[in-house]
């Protein structure tokens, strides 16, 4: 009865072998099965755009701050839009690479473009011996200047000698910051009031919050023609500054891309074109 037993249990063990050795080959089978499936649509989606050369076209990440129009701006589709923009996607069109806008606080540009989050500031940044320490410039793509903008009805403030004693808006981390800091050093202003959006300094000149503001001239231009009769421009000038794309410094490889295709979108005549159409984006 035992020697049963016993044989009965060989077989048993056997019969569970075979049976999990089916399972275990029919289980291989599905598995190849299954990654052909997944595999399917990776090869379909595998090719990648190329340039005229023939080359897989780069993308390229942009930071910007999108709330200074008429150079960039966000529409009422949420899609980042402005001169810096056009002028840029036509750059990018000419050396065959490929751009996506990322839309953040201005003070935080040059910092974001050393630790890599970002290939490209495209932002209306004027071209400084400061700045040029830490990030390398293209070659200047528009000329600028710093203006004071007070109220409409304001007859006391004409030019910066009018400025003794009083409150400046400005932009944080901009050259009208900048220029700020410098008269308040000089004793000239009394307080700085800056904000992390142009729209925000303008507001606070509006309500009565600051006595002047300090930004750039196209700019406040832009703003006055969307918002005629609130502030205006006196004086002259402050300054005269350049705007310029911005690299992480020795990237010289994507400087001379933008160098380049910024040469030839001006001799196309397609940047002037694109000048023509800076009132637009006071609409959006």
């Amino acid at each position: 009865m035992k020697k049963m037993l016993k044989i009965m249990a060989m077989l048993f063990v056997i019969a569970t072998v075979v049976f999990a050795a089916g399972c275990a080959e029919q289980g291989g089978e599905e598995t190849v099965e299954e990654a052909a499936e997944e595999s399917a649509p990776v090869e379909e989606t595998a090719s990648a755009e190329v340039n005229a050369s023939g080359e897989e076209m780069p993308t390229y990440i942009v930071g910007t701050e999108a709330q200074f129009p008429p150079f960039e701006i966000v529409d009422s589709r949420g899609k980042v839009v402005g001169f810096d923009v056009d002028l840029l996607n036509a750059i990018a069109e000419d050396q065959g690479f490929k751009v996506q806008y990322l839309d953040q606080d201005f003070a935080g540009l040059i910092p974001a473009l050393q630790t890599g989050n970002i290939d490209i500031i495209a932002s209306g940044m004027t071209i400084t011996e400061e700045r040029e320490q830490e990030v390398d410039f293209s070659e200047p793509y528009i000329t600028a200047g710093l203006a004071l903008a007070v109220p409409i009805n304001n007859e006391e403030i004409q030019s910066v000698d009018n400025l003794q004693g009083k409150t400046v808006a400005v932009q944080t981390g901009s050259t009208g910051f900048m220029k700020a800091e410098e008269l308040k050093e000089a004793g000239v202003i009394a307080e700085i009031k800056d904000f992390p959006h142009v729209n925000e300094a303008i507001e606070e000149l509006k309500i009565g919050g600051a006595d002047v503001m300090i930004n750039d001239l196209p700019v406040t231009e832009a703003f006055i023609a969307a918002q005629p009769d609130v502030i205006k421009i006196v004086g002259e000038p402050l300054n005269s500054e350049s705007y310029g794309f911005a690299v992480r410094t020795g990237n010289t490889e994507l400087l001379q891309k933008i160098n380049k295709g910024l040469e030839n979108v001006k001799a196309s005549g397609q940047y002037d074109e694109l000048l023509t159409n800076l009132p637009k984006y006071m609409e959006e």
